[in-house]
């Protein structure tokens, strides 16, 4: 029962990190594309953050706690010497990357975009949500055993 709780916090923060993020390449990118402002990135950005980044950490801690509750431990991880720990590894370098891009993004790129639209911007977006769908792809691979 346990993993089964710990499974369904993680699939519902999933869907709201991952449902964000489609959101906003599909629909708010395309518009800030069209109107050559980011005022539409920056409404989402607002209204995301205070859901989508306690999503993120939501994501973590319930991941580790999975991982751990199929034997991958943090002495296990980067292995790669199981499918489960093939897939473990991979989420984990992948939510590094993740936080990398949001940093980066945050740190440098939007301070110096002064509303004005940024193809460099549009692929951090892009970067975070393909992450964020292949993250999710992987976890459901741990249904079949791995890869």
């Amino acid at each position: 029962m346990y993993h089964q709780i710990i499974l369904i916090i993680h699939l519902l923060a999933a869907t709201i990190w991952v449902g964000g993020h489609l959101i906003l390449l599909l629909r708010y990118v395309p518009k800030a594309l069209k109107d050559k402002t980011l005022d539409d990135i920056a409404f989402f950005r607002k209204n995301f953050e205070p859901v989508g980044i306690p999503a993120l950490l939501i994501l973590l801690i319930t991941g580790i706690l999975l991982a751990y509750d199929y034997g991958i431990s943090f002495d296990k991880w980067f292995n790669f010497q199981n499918s489960i720990e093939k897939i473990v590894s991979l989420k984990i370098a992948l939510f590094f990357c993740t936080i990398l891009l949001a940093f980066t993004a945050v740190k440098f790129i939007f301070p110096s975009l002064q509303n004005k639209p940024s193809y460099l911007l549009y692929l951090f977006i892009s970067l975070v949500t393909m992450i964020a769908v292949t993250m999710l792809i992987l976890g459901s691979l741990v249904r079949i055993g791995g890869i």
